[in-house]
């Protein structure tokens, strides 16, 4: 165990964390929207969300492209949409899924 050491914005006089990171341009990171959020990517051309990877190239490459299965559009740019978990599910009721 190696020794404490005392914060910094204590020996620089700050009275809090907060201000010590807000005068030196510290942003914390963005707290998500409440509760879960959902990722749903669709089609650029035809907007189904019927879109998959496109595995090409070496093995651990990663993959670069995707396909739609309606349409067979291929190529990088799909739409991705975040929703939060209502509107996601008022989605799956109109797509017409069975839920849980």
């Amino acid at each position: 165990m190696g020794k404490l050491s005392t914060p910094d914005w204590i020996r620089e006089g700050f009275d809090s964390k907060d201000a010590y990171e807000k005068s030196k341009g510290i942003k914390k990171k963005k707290q998500g929207k409440e509760g879960k959020t959902f990722k749903v990517r669709e089609c650029p051309k035809c907007h189904s969300d019927e879109v998959s990877v496109v595995l090409t190239g070496e093995e651990g490459k990663g993959a670069r492209e995707w396909e739609c299965r309606k349409c067979k559009w291929v190529g990088k740019n799909i739409d991705e949409k975040e929703l939060s978990e209502d509107e996601f599910m008022k989605y799956l009721d109109e797509k017409g899924e069975d839920v849980a």
